[in-house]
């Protein structure tokens, strides 16, 4: 008997911490030193959405792995920067070929970001150091 209510005990105890532990937010301190990105759609339209993640896609392939290894910020920043105006081209070029006749900003500095909720992590809102991919009117959803 003893152990039975032991057991339904360490039951009751597991369920309770699984429930609030599930129930808390948590606040990520990103670190100053972090270089964010960011990719604001044209609009929420299928299109733009995919041609927003065909950007998504080019920053991927072509500035991540330059940063690959680096622990420096400054190098970070003088790569992202010496590798804009590929980034430029290669967004260029990707419209283009989709006959996507959107302009584009490119933006590498102090952004804003909005506060956002992802995998029951909370992400404060504020200015942070980040390149910024801003396609058409900017009013559809992003990605960062």
């Amino acid at each position: 008997m003893k152990k039975f209510i032991l057991i339904i005990l360490a039951v009751i105890v597991s369920i309770l911490v699984y429930v609030n532990v599930n129930a808390m937010e948590y606040d990520i301190v990103i670190p100053d030193l972090a270089i964010r990105v960011r990719v604001i759609a044209n609009s929420n339209s299928l299109y733009d959405q995919s041609m927003k993640m065909k950007v998504k896609s080019i920053i991927e392939r072509e500035i991540s792995p330059l940063l690959i290894g680096i622990d420096n910020v400054d190098d970070a920043r003088n790569i992202i920067n010496d590798n804009l105006d590929m980034l430029d081209s290669s967004i260029e070029v990707i419209f283009n070929n989709n006959e996507y006749n959107k302009e584009y900003f490119i933006n590498f500095g102090n952004n804003y970001f909005p506060e956002k909720d992802y995998r029951g992590i909370h992400y404060n809102e504020g200015e942070y150091e980040s390149l910024v991919v801003t396609i058409g009117e900017g009013s559809g959803d992003n990605w960062w």
